[in-house]
């Protein structure tokens, strides 16, 4: 039996990433040469979002797209059978760009190490940031991310999970114990 709570519920998910756009756009000074990358599936929605409030303070639309990391899993070996996703660049490509990853959420570093490979085959960009809306702790490789909504410290029994209402019809982040009665 699982017990779960929500850590964020919609209008909290909608103030972080509202912090975390005008932190891109303070860190970047404006934005001009930033492209928001996002890890699929919550990660690209995410990406959109971003994207979105960063073009209603700025005014200017920035480039937003995904990035598949399927074939750059430290773990395909041992499950072999997925998916590929797509990778959408934008027109103008991610060469002398400041790319912006972004995920749902931070854990192991292994994903993003993933994204990073994935990365590289397809340009270089002039630096790379990495946005996500939960950072829970427990890294396995030496990767933080730039931009966090929210700090949520976890045991690694627990599971974090979110909803987005563009794949999931709802908006929340759950912190789930698993076994709990």
């Amino acid at each position: 039996m699982s017990e779960s709570r929500a850590v964020l519920e919609g209008p909290d998910i909608h103030r972080a990433l509202t912090r975390i756009a005008h932190e891109i756009l303070e860190r970047t000074k404006g934005a001009g040469e930033v492209v928001l990358l996002g890890i699929p599936t919550r990660g690209a929605t995410l990406a959109r979002r971003l994207g979105d409030r960063i073009e209603q303070f700025e005014g200017v639309k920035i480039p937003v797209g995904s990035i598949d990391i399927t074939m750059y899993r430290d773990d395909l070996r041992l499950k072999p059978a997925r998916p590929l996703g797509r990778t959408e660049l934008p027109p103008d490509g991610i060469d002398g760009k400041t790319v912006v990853l972004v995920d749902d959420v931070l854990y192991s570093g292994r994903t993003v190490r993933a994204a990073l490979d994935a990365l590289n085959d397809l340009g270089r960009p002039t630096s790379v940031q990495l946005a996500t809306l939960v950072d829970r702790g427990h890294r396995e490789l030496p990767i933080r991310a730039d931009y966090v909504g929210k700090n949520l410290p976890t045991a690694k029994s627990e599971k974090v999970k979110v909803y987005l209402e563009e794949t999931d019809g709802r908006e929340a982040v759950l912190l789930i114990k698993e076994g709990a009665k």
